[in-house]
């Protein structure tokens, strides 16, 4: 490992949260059973630390449970730990994640004081009809109050959100993204409901109860809203879960859009979509051949997984051959030549 800004990940499943969501089933989600102890933590932060360059982690992390619900000796035990790391100059900050009814002033004195920088919330979504069907036990004014707290004490803040619960539409996605934006987080994770076994969503799906989004519809939807973030510079960090050795196709994943490359697919269908608008704005449907240039940062989204987006071009617009290349210089994004 060489890459600069790496997160040490610490996954401490369902600890702290009373409450089981509908879609929840964290030690199926982290791939972890067994409880995080301070050997365990102080294990995994070691192998990081002998494979990365001193000065390049930049956090750990503290994920699968809501940190600040755990008690509060545990919290500062875990905490503490992390500090050492902060102190002898491996890490530079800690991330936790948590619920946004378990954040207030005194909490958030004590993550001040124990170096604390990031702080993610698990919104899911911002309205009130989607979360009591979810079972999420706060509502929104909690992320209002919260958000605004961790902003105001200078904690970087993360939003935590997914699509597809029940009750859920499209509308409401789109409507959460909108008012994400006007809380103005620095971060946000997008995450497509997926059915996972042994939780309350499983019964509801194999009851007839609920049917989750269809990959394309999930897709498409998610390039809208990381369209809506990008537009006001709020950093999409995530789309889907992460793929583990339950969390996977065949596992504990009963039904769903899982893709071990969503974010790519959205990545393409958002680029897809700037060709399209610069094709049609350029009048170039009836040209044999078409050049796009693009970054090689970019090239794979353009080309779409599969070719995919190549293929979709020219069975829509008839073109005989279509040239992707990377020019030197400064250009524009997805700059369309015949």
């Amino acid at each position: 490992m060489s890459n600069k800004n790496i997160i040490i990940p610490i996954f401490i499943p369902h600890k702290g949260c009373p409450f089981d969501c509908i879609f929840c089933n964290q030690k199926n989600i982290s791939g972890q059973i067994k409880e995080m102890d301070e050997s365990q933590m102080r294990d995994i932060i070691e192998s990081f630390i002998h494979s990365v360059p001193k000065g390049n982690i930049n956090e750990i992390a503290f994920y699968g449970g809501s940190f600040t619900g755990i008690e509060k000796e545990h919290q500062l035990k875990f905490l503490s730990i992390a500090n050492e790391y902060i102190k002898s100059g491996y890490v530079k900050g800690i991330r936790i994640s948590t619920r946004p009814d378990y954040i207030n002033q005194d909490i958030i004195n004590y993550l001040k004081d124990y170096n604390v920088s990031t702080i993610e919330l698990g919104v899911q979504s911002l309205d009130e009809e989607v979360l009591k069907t979810a079972f999420r036990g706060h509502g929104i004014k909690d992320v209002y109050y919260s958000s605004e707290l961790i902003k105001k004490n200078g904690f970087v803040l993360g939003i935590q959100t997914m699509v597809g619960l029940p009750k859920d539409t499209y509308n409401k996605a789109l409507h959460t993204a909108k008012e994400v934006v006007g809380i103005s987080p620095d971060l946000v994770r997008i995450y497509p409901v997926l059915v996972i076994k042994d939780t309350h969503l499983e019964k509801m799906y194999y009851n007839g109860e609920y049917t989750p989004l269809e990959l394309n519809e999930t897709v498409n939807l998610c390039a809208e809203l990381v369209e809506i973030y990008r537009k006001s510079n709020i950093n999409v960090i995530r789309i889907g879960l992460q793929p583990t050795e339950n969390i996977k196709e065949n596992g504990d994943v009963i039904a769903g859009p899982f893709h071990p490359a969503l974010r790519q697919l959205v990545e393409s269908k958002i680029a897809l979509t700037a060709i399209e608008k610069e094709i049609i704005t350029k009048k170039l449907m009836e040209k044999e051949d078409i050049i796009i240039s693009t970054s090689k940062e970019k090239i794979s989204d353009v080309i779409g997984q599969k070719k995919s987006n190549i293929m979709y071009l020219k069975e829509k617009y008839k073109y005989k051959r279509i040239l992707v290349r990377i020019p030197k210089g400064k250009h524009e994004l997805y700059d369309i030549k015949y």
